[in-house]
């Protein structure tokens, strides 16, 4: 999906704006909710970053029909590691991704992976209110409702997210979403397992 710029998604909440400026890149960031994301050996010989969008129907089409795939011969066999990066392309994904973040880590994959499968249900259906929608999925896996309240009332956190966006399009000149990239290698875009294997391929000969 491609992206829209970043200055619309403040413009939706300039409240957003205070506060923002140059921020370290992500490695350095003291919040431990900013974490990697990860799964995988942290001794594969290669890692691939996915930076995408929990409103990004590309997005859950490699979710529900590439990754599983991705998981059982790449992931599970120690050939890569699976860094997942925000790039919400919107206020309803940020809100969302902000709620991800908060969750305990090993609860954060299932959830985003619900969040995708399920965009029909929250995202894109007029006769619900979205929030609503990720609050009901949230507490499925765990969040309490005075949680949630904070997560909706934590500006600091959703700076920290557009900080990491900002570090992934300077970085990567990110054109959509889902953007992977193997290694050092920008590949895309991608749509099957078979031209996910061939960026893994790319990344690896690259070094």
């Amino acid at each position: 999906m491609p992206i829209r710029r970043r200055r619309l998604l403040l413009t939706a909440a300039p409240a957003l704006l205070a506060g923002l400026g140059t921020r370290p890149g992500w490695a350095q960031r003291a919040d431990g909710r900013m974490n990697e994301r990860a799964v995988g050996s942290p001794d594969a010989k290669l890692t691939v970053q996915e930076w995408f969008s929990l409103t990004c129907t590309h997005c859950a089409h490699v979710s529900e029909t590439v990754f599983p795939e991705v998981k059982a011969k790449l992931i599970d066999t120690g050939k890569i590691r699976y860094v997942f990066r925000d790039f919400p392309l919107d206020q309803l994904a940020l809100t969302a991704a902000a709620v991800a973040r908060a969750l305990p880590e090993d609860r954060y994959l299932p959830f985003v992976e619900s969040l995708l499968a399920t965009q029909d249900r929250w995202a894109f259906n007029r006769g619900v209110d979205p929030l609503a929608e990720i609050e009901h999925q949230a507490a499925l896996a765990g969040m309490t409702d005075t949680a949630f309240a904070a997560v909706m009332a934590d500006q600091h956190l959703r700076e920290e997210i557009l900080a990491e966006q900002d570090d992934g399009q300077k970085r990567y000149d990110i054109a959509g979403t889902p953007t992977f990239i193997f290694g050092t290698q920008k590949i895309g875009p991608i749509t099957s397992y078979g031209e996910f294997a061939t960026g893994v391929e790319k990344g690896l000969a690259a070094g």
